[in-house]
């Protein structure tokens, strides 16, 4: 030890392990150099202690400053390791804090799925991790991936059929166990319900009134998952649905959902999209799109909408500039080449083709689908057990509570926007 270190040592601070001997001035210098740079918030105040006291010290050599953000994060939000609180972390191998800083996000997930720690209340802590002054931080890796985003087109059409093959197409019956009966896998509408059917059915209710229909209209579904909303607008609004999906479980479910009713699924590229409609929608599509292809999805949406028509569109945002759109665990686990758009990117991209007639944010709403989603997951996961295993077991209410945790902390948003073409001949009423 040095002698700054034992005189610092002396003076009652204690060492702290994310590195081999350093104490809380060390650990204080970091952030601060970190908030100079311009890379996170600063929180000088210690407060952390006693965190680490029932973990054999970790003993390896920080190369950056970067090594110690997630560490930092994690202790700036109050979650302690080997704490009392339901939200804290309980840790089963004392390599996991080596593991957090070689690996951040993708390794501290992986940890989890592999039994190295575990925590009771996983949303809690999701919650307090993305509510602390770091949870809207952007990381050096992130930042670089998301510059990569604006020059690979890591959604292109030989490139966009990934997601469908990794998650949607892992089986119906999962997506059975913990939907709702109509297999929406999109954000519900909980203004006047009390339960996840409910409050599906009023989301499809509130988008078709978003959308103005009439009898005998066509409308486009670009992205149209298992079919339930052009389901309900054709039985409930009389008009013509055609959906484009490339997934093949996708498929096969909307097409025998929507047998007998003035609905066509096709298996095709959204890119693909042919005809000229009255109304063009897509509900939690955009998403999977991808930063390159934005621009492409609104010129796709203006080529088959009529001049009159209405178009709206249904994705999660982000409204914090430095928010990861997409953390390296849930792209290598959940959604792989997922990309979150920004609340401007709903403009920007759709600039010159569309005139924004209304914008939702129900984000909130997301928060209760997920837990609704979760609760269904671990009920109907004995029928499930055996075919998926522990560790997918891990992975799912990891996603399902830390997603549900961000939302709650509304760092995550979910938009609705309501566009035109070139205004409407009366104007455009909104519909809550």
């Amino acid at each position: 030890m040095s002698e700054d270190r034992r005189r610092n040592a002396k003076k009652g601070e204690e060492e702290h392990p994310m590195m081999s001997t350093p104490n809380m001035p060390y650990v204080c210098a970091v952030q601060f150099r970190l908030y100079t740079s311009g890379r996170r918030e600063a929180e000088l105040k210690p407060v952390f202690q006693h965190e680490f006291q029932r973990i054999k010290p970790v003993q390896f050599h920080i190369q950056s400053t970067f090594a110690t953000d997630i560490t930092i994060q994690l202790l700036n939000s109050r979650i302690r390791f080997n704490g009392k609180n339901r939200w804290d972390i309980q840790v089963h191998n004392t390599k996991l804090i080596e593991r957090m800083a070689s690996d951040t996000d993708l390794g501290f997930g992986e940890a989890y799925m592999e039994g190295w720690w575990d925590c009771d209340d996983l949303e809690e802590f999701s919650y307090r991790w993305a509510s602390g002054p770091n949870g809207s931080y952007m990381p050096f890796t992130d930042r670089f991936r998301y510059r990569l985003q604006h020059l690979i087109n890591r959604q292109n059409e030989s490139l966009s059929n990934i997601v469908n093959i990794c998650h949607y197409d892992l089986g119906n019956d999962l997506f059975t166990a913990f939907l709702d009966k109509t297999m929406n896998y999109t954000c519900a509408y909980w203004r006047n319900a009390d339960n996840l059917d409910q409050a599906q059915i009023d989301k499809m209710e509130l988008t078709a009134r978003k959308l103005k229909l009439k009898p005998g209209m066509k409308v486009l579904d670009l992205g149209c998952g298992f079919g339930s909303m052009a389901k309900y607008l054709a039985e409930n609004y009389q008009v013509e649905v055609v959906g484009y999906t490339n997934s093949t479980q996708h498929v096969n479910y909307a097409r025998e959902n929507c047998a007998g009713l003035s609905v066509e699924i096709r298996q095709q590229d959204y890119r693909k999209a042919e005809g000229l409609y009255d109304r063009v929608y897509s509900i939690g599509f955009l998403e999977a799109v991808g930063v390159k292809n934005y621009r492409t999805y609104f010129e796709v949406a203006g080529r088959c909408l009529k001049d009159d028509g209405i178009m709206l569109t249904h994705s999660i945002a982000l409204m914090h500039p430095t928010q990861p759109p997409m953390n390296r665990w849930t792209d290598t686990y959940i959604f792989p080449n997922g990309w979150l758009p920004w609340d401007t990117d709903f403009i920007t991209y759709s600039r010159g083709l569309f005139i924004v007639e209304d914008l939702h944010n129900f984000g909130y709403d997301y928060y209760k689908t997920l837990m609704a989603w979760h609760q269904n997951f671990e009920k109907n996961w004995p029928k499930l057990e055996q075919k998926y295993g522990q560790k997918f077991y891990r992975m799912w209410r990891y996603y399902l509570l830390c997603a549900a945790g961000i939302f709650r902390a509304r760092k995550y948003q979910l938009l609705q926007v309501v566009y035109s073409k070139m205004g409407l001949e009366h104007g455009y009423e909104s519909e809550r």
